[in-house]
């Protein structure tokens, strides 16, 4: 008697109608199966599990002035979205270096592209932090290129993996690293960190009003997991509005991993660096996400635009169009600058 086909293992079962656990969303993160799921998941204004939905392409991509045939950077390549749109218009002859610090996310958006046809004379990936720009176009071979894209910040894969310990929507560990492999994770900082150094992160990471109060009840103390941390924060302001509560929690949040990957000094690193790495005339654009990293963009190009290093500066930030804030909540926040190499 022939043995029996062994019968595929079921899907684990959860409660409810659509799965609300990261890891049990299977549709969302099988894209190419399920695309009407994942459709009505971003016309829902969400952002599907796993992925990424880019920002303000179209302004990105004008801000580049694209051409065929050019060169250029993604410095914080993330999920690969803006730079297959950069791509496309750099098309057939140009070629896209990628950089990333996550080396979890980093091979699975190489991955898509390479499935997108463009290999290793079109596209190349590195892993990198931006802060490392000039060293990683050494290692290509290449002494400028025509236009330099990033897009600070985290992306919506590290938010929404609770194993990555960036959000408080569900129970992870504390960990907030870019790179795992690398650093204190958050919950290990929190534990070392005193009140004072914690006090100057949160006013000068997140613009946090009640700083010295969330200090001095946080630093030094031991967190099993992202809720227990968020719980805490509650714990230690005394406000009746609960958006403002929830507020202050995000921004405790950004806060600490900002500290946590010296985000601050690898974007100071990036701009310093910036100028050298353009040819003449190339563009440089800029996505940032809070007053923090605005505020250094702007100080740096204005700073170049005084100095002779830059030509052209983008008259004030670009944003996000309504209609895009409304789709995609996560756009409402950046802003877009953009300096031109003299």
């Amino acid at each position: 008697m022939s043995e029996e086909t062994p019968r595929p293992p079921r899907r684990k079962r959860y409660s409810g109608k659509n799965p609300r656990r990261f890891e049990d969303k299977y549709k969302e993160h099988d894209p190419a199966r399920y695309g009407e799921t994942v459709a009505k998941v971003i016309a829902s204004g969400k952002t599907p599990a796993g992925t990424h939905i880019p920002i303000m392409v179209a302004e990105c991509l004008d801000a580049l002035t694209l051409e065929a045939g050019m060169t250029g950077v993604d410095a914080t390549l993330g999920y690969g979205g803006h730079a297959l749109k950069i791509l496309e218009h750099i098309s057939p002859d140009g070629k896209l270096v990628g950089l990333d610090v996550d080396p979890l996310e980093l091979p699975k958006t190489e991955a898509r592209l390479r499935g997108s046809g463009y290999g290793a004379d079109r596209f190349e990936a590195m892993r990198s932090n931006y802060a490392g720009i000039s060293k990683a176009l050494s290692q290509c071979g290449l002494a400028g290129v025509d236009f330099v894209f990033a897009d600070l910040g985290c992306s919506s894969m590290q938010f929404d993996d609770p194993s990555r310990g960036f959000s408080f929507k569900s129970a992870g560990p504390l960990d907030m690293r870019m790179n795992p492999h690398r650093g204190l994770p958050a919950a290990d900082w929190l534990a070392k960190v005193n009140p004072e150094k914690l006090e100057i992160a949160l006013q000068e990471n997140a613009d946090e009003p009640r700083a010295e109060s969330i200090a001095l009840a946080l630093a030094g103390k031991i967190f099993p997991n992202t809720l227990a941390l968020a719980s805490a924060i509650r714990r230690s302001i005394h406000v009746s509005d609960e958006d403002e509560r929830e507020l202050t929690v995000r921004r405790v949040f950004q806060a600490v991993r900002i500290a946590v990957n010296e985000e601050f000094a690898a974007l100071d690193a990036f701009l310093r660096a910036l100028p050298n790495c353009l040819n003449s005339g190339a563009r440089a654009a800029i996505l940032t996400f809070h007053s923090g990293e605005d505020r250094r963009v702007k100080q740096f190009m204005k700073a170049g635009l005084r100095d002779g290093i830059y030509s052209a500066m983008s008259d004030g930030p670009i944003v996000a169009g309504p209609e895009e804030r409304r789709l995609n909540p996560r756009s409402s926040a950046a802003k877009l600058r953009w300096v031109t190499r003299t």
